[in-house]
């Protein structure tokens, strides 16, 4: 059985991390372009008011699941911006999608390109900024609002040509973890 890690070997498994610890943008050059996409969810809980607010469009700052989502994609687009080591990606699709619960709102959202990296922080960004919209839109008549959990569930990458997104570069993250298709429910959520 191996020992432990040394702190160079450790730094060394970091990919954005140099021998000596310094940040660095990765190396993909050498990588082929390939058919990529990633999934990920996070929830926003909402008190029972502002769920049947945001279902009748009565928010007083307007249609906030609109706005959100157009902020989920908007940000999916700019995420190299705001993540200083990702690259920039040529995205072919971001989808935003909500679904009410008893207790608030999950957020998903999908992000596709053909590119030498995954897209997964392009969707984590989109449901981050897509809660924060929520949040924003409705802090006016909601001071209990709480955003989180918030992760990806799902990537994909496929050698160009492979008509098939699910077999097998797919990483399904949900049967990784234990989790229902449903994703990261609880009673809490419910």
């Amino acid at each position: 059985m191996p020992g432990p890690l040394t702190y160079s070997a450790f730094l060394m498994r970091l990919t954005h991390l140099d021998s000596s610890g310094r940040a660095r943008m990765v190396d993909i050059g050498h990588k082929p372009p390939m058919r990529r996409a990633a999934v990920a969810r996070g929830f926003i809980r909402l008190t029972p008011a502002t769920l049947r607010l945001l279902r009748s469009k009565g928010v007083p700052k307007g249609d906030a699941l609109a706005v959100a989502q157009i902020a989920g994609i908007q940000a999916a687009k700019e995420t190299a911006r705001l993540i200083p080591l990702c690259h920039t990606l040529p995205l072919e699709n971001v989808a935003v999608r909500f679904r009410f619960g008893a207790r608030g709102i999950e957020i998903e959202a999908e992000a596709r390109t053909t590119a030498r990296t995954g897209v997964e922080m392009e969707a984590l960004t989109a449901v981050s900024v897509a809660a924060l919209a929520i949040y924003d839109m409705c802090k006016a008549v909601d001071k209990k609002m709480a955003i989180g959990p918030m992760r990806l569930i799902r990537k994909t990458k496929n050698p160009l040509g492979k008509k098939d997104d699910s077999v097998p570069g797919e990483v399904d993250l949900e049967f990784i973890h234990g989790e229902s298709a449903v994703g990261f429910h609880d009673k809490s959520h419910e």
